[in-house]
């Protein structure tokens, strides 16, 4: 649910001026974890696909709708948050490995949609995973903090 507070402190009309100002826009790369500390951070919903098909020729709503009933964790998209605390619970080196090999994903698209049973859009990100044959476990690690975010306002 989107924290109206702190979304509003945000710079910028748009969720896309208001999330580049946190570095986020379509075709830059991010870390899952800052991805995660946003969505908690602002409410902003930011789905994790796992099928390019997917995340770049449909809609968000259209996927939702499409696996509406199938259990979370056996779908080809979901929310940052929750596919961070499943790691975690389920791989207890997941922080350290983080801090070594930098989880890069690639924002796809920031947008506006009712989801969930709100009648009201709110802003969203979709983000593809990568796959594994495209890790590079020999690259330089990422410098942490490029751009840091700005306190929430709760």
């Amino acid at each position: 649910m989107l924290k109206k507070t702190a979304w509003a402190a945000l710079r910028g009309e748009t969720p896309a001026e208001k999330l580049g100002t946190l570095g986020i826009a379509p075709g830059k790369k991010a870390d899952i974890r800052k991805l995660g500390t946003i969505a908690e951070n602002y409410g902003v919903p930011i789905y994790l696909f796992f099928e390019e098909d997917l995340a770049r020729n449909q809609s968000l709503e259209s996927v939702l709708a499409g696996f509406a009933k199938v259990p979370e964790y056996e779908r080809p998209v979901i929310q940052v948050g929750s596919f961070l605390r499943f790691t975690q619970e389920n791989d207890p080196s997941f922080e350290q490995t983080m801090e070594e090999f930098p989880l890069m994903v690639e924002i796809i698209t920031i947008g506006e949609a009712a989801l969930d049973t709100s009648t009201t859009p709110v802003p969203y990100v979709t983000c593809l995973m990568p796959f594994l044959d495209e890790l590079d476990f020999s690259a330089e690690s990422p410098r942490p903090g490029l751009h840091p975010l700005p306190p929430a306002n709760r």
